[in-house]
């Protein structure tokens, strides 16, 4: 703030009525005053007389008169501009700086200046552009739009790490499930191949132990044979079309032994079969020797296994010496020789 002159010093005298507290930093004394009329509600009337000593240096040491007549100086000039249509007031303000510099006491003490606009960090913020602050409102809108961005970003990862963990998981258990019933189904299979197996094999061994016992029981009719024609072979020289029995070749004279415990049915000529012997067993199995060359034993006659009841020959419908060989159920139903002989352990 520019100084108007030199500093002044304002001395209050009681009783002068007809000067104002405006004339402490106006014209001198002597001079006429001019119009300040604030509201008389809002401003009491000034008493007294104030004189204004001048006073080389600055004004009075009292910091109370100089604080008063700043308040006095700001508020008339407000008070004095809001009067409509009123020529304004001319008011003389001194000089902050030298009361400042004379005064220690009055160094602590605003100035105009800083009344007004503030002063220190509350000013330096005060006047910082409005720029900054919405560039730094901005940021902050945009920094946390931002965390809020990657936190969602974080969230649907996460759900989406829990989501694939789950599906590899299940199917995990799902693949492990599958490879134990794989496993279950591969071990039943082979436990009941296994059984299988060792049930056959029990079976085996126990028709092999069976047919031991009947092959002790039962016994080959002749020995060495030559089997020539089989049971079903078909012909022109058999009179049904095919052959009913099995042909054991062997020299004429050649032994015929009893296959198994039985009791002579007949024994004597029966025409294309020549000398024949019909054997029948316990079971009513019939067992029919035919071809021989001599019989050796009579009807009603029992015989045991192995025993000799005739002989090798070539008699009735033949073409060399054989044994006919025939066997015929209970019925009378004629089956292959060869089969029954192996269901009693015997193998031609």
């Amino acid at each position: 703030m520019a100084s108007n002159g030199p500093a002044t010093r304002v001395t209050y005298v009681p009783g002068d009525e007809e000067s104002s507290f405006g004339q402490a930093f106006g014209d001198p004394l002597e001079e006429p005053l001019g119009e300040w009329n604030p509201t008389a509600e809002s401003v009491r009337p000034v008493r007294g007389r104030h004189r204004v000593i001048k006073q080389r240096g600055g004004l009075a040491r009292s910091s109370t008169v100089l604080g008063v007549g700043v308040i006095a100086a700001v508020g008339a000039g407000g008070m004095a501009t809001a009067q409509g249509g009123k020529p304004p007031v001319r008011i003389s303000v001194p000089d902050v700086s030298a009361v400042t510099a004379s005064l220690p006491e009055a160094k602590s003490l605003p100035g105009v200046g800083e009344l007004v606009a503030g002063s220190g960090e509350d000013s330096a913020e005060a006047a910082a552009p409005l720029s900054a602050a919405g560039q730094s409102a901005s940021e902050d809108a945009g920094e946390s739009l931002r965390s809020r961005i990657l936190q969602q970003a974080e969230q649907q990862q996460a759900a989406a790490d829990t989501a694939a963990q789950r599906t590899a998981e299940k199917a995990a258990t799902e693949r492990a499930a599958e490879e134990a019933a794989e496993l279950r189904e591969k071990a039943e299979k082979k436990a009941a191949a296994a059984k299988k197996k060792a049930q056959e094999e029990a079976r085996r061994k126990a028709e092999e132990e069976r047919l031991a016992k009947l092959a002790k029981m039962f016994a080959l009719p002749t020995s060495s044979y030559t089997l020539t024609s089989h049971f079903g072979d078909a012909g022109s020289m058999w009179s049904s079309g095919h052959h009913t029995g099995l042909d054991f070749a062997a020299p004429t004279g050649t032994p015929l032994k009893a296959v198994h415990t039985g009791t002579v049915k007949s024994a004597g000529w029966s025409g294309a079969y020549g000398y024949r012997t019909v054997l029948e067993l316990e079971d009513g199995t019939e067992v029919w020797y035919c071809h021989q060359s001599s019989m050796s034993v009579s009807a009603g006659q029992k015989v045991s296994t192995g025993e000799v009841i005739g002989r090798v020959g070539a008699t009735g419908n033949v073409t060399g010496p054989h044994l006919h060989m025939e066997i015929h159920t209970p019925d009378g139903t004629g089956i292959d020789p060869l089969s029954w002989l192996q269901s009693k352990g015997i193998n031609p």
